[in-house]
C-alpha cells in the first residue's frame, strides 16, 4: 500500500518551503503527501512581507479529515505561527492519534523574518514536545529551546539529551550555523547518539532545508524506516538537493527537489 504523510505547516508563495516544499519531498520519496495548512505567506527567496494565520477551527477540519479517512502512517509540523494554533494542533495530534510524529520547530525563517509568536515557544515546549517522536531544531531554535545559546558540538548534545528528557522522543540539533568548513549533525534518542559529518557548502540557496529535511525524515517513517535510516536519508537527500539547487531568485533560493532518493548508513 502506498505510505501516507501528513504536514501540518504554512504555505510558502515562493515554493521553495513549508507546504511546497513538503509535498515535493514526499513525492521525492514515493510517499503520499496531505496537507493541513495553517499560515498563508506572501514571500520570495528575499523576504516575508505579510503572514495571515488560518482560523484554528479549519485547521483542525483540515486535520481531522485527513487522519480519519486517509490515515497517515506519519506527520510533521512546521510553521504554526500563533499559540493558539499550538495548542488546536496538539489537541488534534493527541485526539486522534498521529503517530510517527516529527517537530520542526519553526521559529524564524531564512531571510530572518520571524514565524512564531513568542508567546508560543511555551506552548511548544509544554504541548508539542512530548507528543513527538524527533524534533530537529536548528541551532538558533535549539537556543531558544534550552534558554542558552548553543555554539559547539557539546553544547548540541546536552541540549538534545535535555529534550528528550522534557518528552521528545529524539532530538536532531542541525548544526548548518556552526562556523567552519563541517557540518555537524547530532541525534539523540534517549540511548544513545549519531553524528554526521558533511563539507560545507558555500551557497546562498538554502530556503527550505529545514522544511524539506523534516518532510524526508517523516516520509522515511511512513515508509516503516528505523529512526536513525530516516534521519540518514533524509540529511543526505538535503545536502544534494542544495549542491544541485537550480539558482533561482535574487536571495536565498530554493533547493533541488527533483534530486534522487539515495540508500545511506545510519550515522555513527
Amino acid at each position: 500500500m502506498l505510505p501516507v504523510a501528513l504536514s501540518i505547516a504554512g504555505s510558502d508563495s515562493s515554493g521553495g518551503a513549508g507546504i511546497q516544499a513538503d509535498l515535493k519531498t514526499f513525492q521525492a520519496f514515493g510517499v503520499f503527501g496531505t496537507t493541513a495548512i495553517t499560515a498563508l505567506t506572501a514571500q520570495n527567496t528575499l523576504g516575508v512581507t505579510a503572514v495571515h494565520a488560518i482560523p484554528p477551527e479549519m485547521v483542525i477540519e483540515q486535520i481531522r479529515l485527513v487522519a480519519t479517512d486517509l490515515h497517515p502512517a506519519a506527520c510533521k509540523t512546521g510553521m504554526l505561527a500563533t499559540a493558539e494554533l499550538v495548542e488546536v494542533v496538539a489537541d488534534a495530534i493527541e485526539e486522534l492519534g498521529l503517530r510517527n510524529y516529527v517537530l520542526d520547530p519553526v521559529m524564524v525563517s531564512t531571510s530572518g523574518a520571524r514565524l512564531l509568536d513568542r508567546d508560543a515557544e511555551s506552548s511548544i515546549m509544554e504541548r508539542l514536545l512530548p507528543l513527538c517522536t524527533l524534533v530537529t531544531p536548528n541551532l538558533d531554535e535549539a537556543a531558544v529551546m534550552a534558554g542558552r545559546p548553543v555554539v559547539d558540538e557539546e553544547a548540541m548534545r546536552e541540549v538534545a539529551r535535555e529534550l528528550v528528557a522534557r518528552g521528545a522522543g529524539a532530538a536532531l540539533i542541525k548544526g548548518g550555523h556552526l562556523s567552519g568548513d563541517v557540518i555537524v549533525d547530532v541525534l539523540f534518542d534517549g540511548r544513545e547518539f549519531r553524528r554526521w559529518e558533511r563539507p560545507r557548502i558555500e551557497t546562498r540557496n538554502t530556503h527550505g532545508t529545514g522544511c524539506t529535511l523534516a518532510a524526508a525524515i517523516t516520509a522515511g517513517l511512513a515508509r516503516g524506516e528505523p529512526l536513525a535510516n530516516a534521519v540518514a536519508g533524509g540529511l543526505e537527500f538535503v545536502h544534494r538537493a542544495i549542491l544541485e539547487a537550480p539558482g533561482l531568485g535574487a536571495g536565498h533560493g530554493p533547493l533541488n527537489h527533483f534530486v534522487a532518493v539515495a540508500p545511506v548508513a545510519a550515522g555513527s
